[in-house]
């Protein structure tokens, strides 16, 4: 059996998490791990501060220094499955997935098994001493679209980076309920909803910063293509910030509510409308430096057929009453 991979990684405690519990820091600066893993790694030493081991609710400080220093063990609960997987592009570094609609991409509660890791897991086996198996960022099941996986533990650690500073380019193509007048900037803090701990909001004090860019490709009668730029990426991100404006995304079984139909659809326009049974967006371009090279790279794939027959309904019934 192969020896597992050790990690030697550190970060330094920011102004905005002084007085934070050792615990709580750590899932901020160490976020590509669980907040169990990481827990367990304070607990055996293996994660200090200053050099010194100390209990998951140790206050940090401005300035001090998180040092990990562990092995990567793979964890016996994921499971390689041999599972379809739609590869754009891959060297020994790193691997590009178009994800189709309705594929979870990490197991967690009521997906066990059948998610894009079990399948990345049979087809990189060596994926297991990675964390997340090179899962550096998600897109939710029911989006589709391009995904960034690390095949080596030096990729993993570029990526998370590029990610973090911001550097990474990820642009999606959304259909919007409303007719947008042109394009802008959603700046809103988001995190879970107080209330409904399944949804994700806006939250204005004492959420995590959340930015979404958007602009304009088509207009029809009450719906917008539009394509968005994210320069961060929280869970819903899209979704919560387009709902937020009152764009609430087309299909969305979380943030749309009701889908509005204007007068005078025909009865293919409404039903295709109301049958769309997914959120409808799209993970078009994806562009990086590669973690290797230092070369930038970008893929960029046409949408899913779902969405291409949905805006000819949306061209042919805007044509029916020009």
């Amino acid at each position: 059996m192969n020896e597992p991979e050790k990690i030697s990684l550190q970060a330094q405690i920011p102004e905005e998490l002084e007085g934070a519990r050792l615990d709580q820091a750590a899932a901020k600066l160490f976020s590509s791990y669980s907040r169990s893993r990481l827990k367990s790694w304070i607990e055996s030493g293996e994660l200090t501060v200053e050099g010194e081991s100390q209990k998951p609710r140790h206050k940090v400080h401005e300035g001090q220094s998180l040092v990990i220093e562990a092995a990567l063990d793979a964890p016996e609960e994921w499971e390689p499955q041999n599972i379809d997987l739609d590869v754009v592009y891959e060297d020994d570094h790193i691997v590009l997935i178009n994800k189709p609609a309705g594929f979870v991409v990490h197991p967690g509660a009521g997906n066990w098994s059948g998610t894009l890791l079990n399948g990345l897991l049979h087809r990189y086996p060596e994926l297991a001493q990675i964390p997340r198996a090179g899962i550096v960022h998600r897109i939710d099941k029911d989006t589709t679209g391009l995904m960034v996986v690390a095949r080596t533990l030096k990729a993993h650690t570029n990526l998370v980076k590029q990610l973090q500073k911001r550097t990474m380019t990820r642009q999606y193509e959304a259909i919007t309920q409303g007719v947008m007048v042109g394009g802008g900037t959603v700046n809103k803090p988001m995190g879970r909803h107080p209330v409904h701990r399944k949804k994700m909001a806006v939250i204005e004090h004492g959420g995590k910063p959340a930015i979404t860019h958007y602009r304009v490709v088509k207009r029809y009668r009450i719906h917008t293509h539009i394509r968005v730029q994210l320069e961060t990426g929280r869970t819903h991100q899209i979704r919560v910030h387009m709902a937020h404006i009152r764009y609430p995304l087309l299909g969305d079984p979380v943030y749309l509510g009701r889908a509005r139909l204007p007068a005078g659809g025909t009865e293919e326009f409404k039903e295709s409308i109301l049958r769309f049974g997914r959120q409808a967006l799209h993970a078009k371009f994806l562009g990086l430096d590669h973690p290797e090279t230092g070369e930038w790279m970008e893929w960029e794939i046409p949408l899913p057929q779902d969405m291409l027959d949905l805006l000819e309904v949306l061209k042919s019934d805007q044509q029916d009453h020009a």
